[in-house]
């Protein structure tokens, strides 16, 4: 069995039974989510692939404890986080989640460095802010403020920032929505680089199918709901995805 295999058979960080979540808009009801089972695994490279309002990033932040489902059942190991408190959910991020969105979300008076150790200095077990960026390729940037940083660069800071806390999941919310194609493909190596040097479960929301290529499992989501969740047997590199 190749690692790859392994990961796909490995046991679930997350399990998800159920879900839904629905938000009141004045005497309107919006089913963000319907009913939603799903499972991130151990060590796996996972896309979340659906058109925008597909329910995608509100699945993704139940997953991340930044929401709580309206009714459903969220495991993370053998923790139900479904009923947890606030002060818990917090608490539960901070050690075991790394998040990266879209933007980028630098603090600009910072450096790359500096900005990384906003996350090492409050972390339990951190990694060093120096490695965290060598694991991104940019240890030559690490002393440039935001301004001085191309996109890409400045996204794959806040990759740095989010795995140097040495987190057991990535959870990537359009990437690389604000890049192009080329810069695209560096932060997409970047989050491959961590998932096989470090093995850390990696879930990446996306509109953009090519991306779904270099996954594991692809699980599509439509209308609040799983359409259907691919098996990858035959992952390709970032540098081969054409979009």
């Amino acid at each position: 069995m190749n690692d790859r295999t392994a990961a796909q058979a490995a046991t679930p960080v997350f399990h998800l039974e159920g879900v839904t979540k629905t938000y009141a808009m004045g005497e309107v009801e919006v089913h963000a989510l319907r009913g939603v089972d799903f499972e991130l695994r151990e060590g796996e490279f996972l896309v979340l692939l659906g058109p925008s309002g597909s329910g995608k990033s509100t699945l993704l932040n139940i997953v991340g404890g930044l929401d709580v489902p309206t009714r459903g059942l969220v495991r993370y190991r053998d923790e139900e986080l479904s009923g947890a408190s606030r002060d818990r959910l917090t608490e539960f991020r901070r050690e075991h989640v790394g998040f990266v969105f879209q933007f980028y979300n630098l603090i600009s008076s910072l450096t790359a460095i500096e900005n990384v150790r906003l996350v090492t200095d409050i972390a339990r077990d951190p990694m060093d802010p120096a490695q965290a960026l060598a694991v991104v390729g940019l240890s030559a940037r690490a002393h440039h403020f935001p301004a001085q940083l191309s996109g890409g660069e400045q996204q794959r800071v806040a990759i740095a920032r989010a795995v140097a806390k040495q987190p057991a999941v990535l959870l990537c919310d359009e990437p690389t929505g604000a890049l192009d194609v080329q810069t695209g493909k560096l932060v997409l190596e970047a989050l491959r680089e961590i998932n096989d040097r470090l093995g850390t479960a990696t879930a990446v929301i996306t509109h953009n199918a090519a991306i779904a290529g270099m996954s594991d499992r692809v699980v599509h989501i439509a209308d609040g709901r799983i359409a259907r969740v691919d098996e990858n047997a035959s992952p390709v590199s970032p540098a081969e995805i054409v979009w």
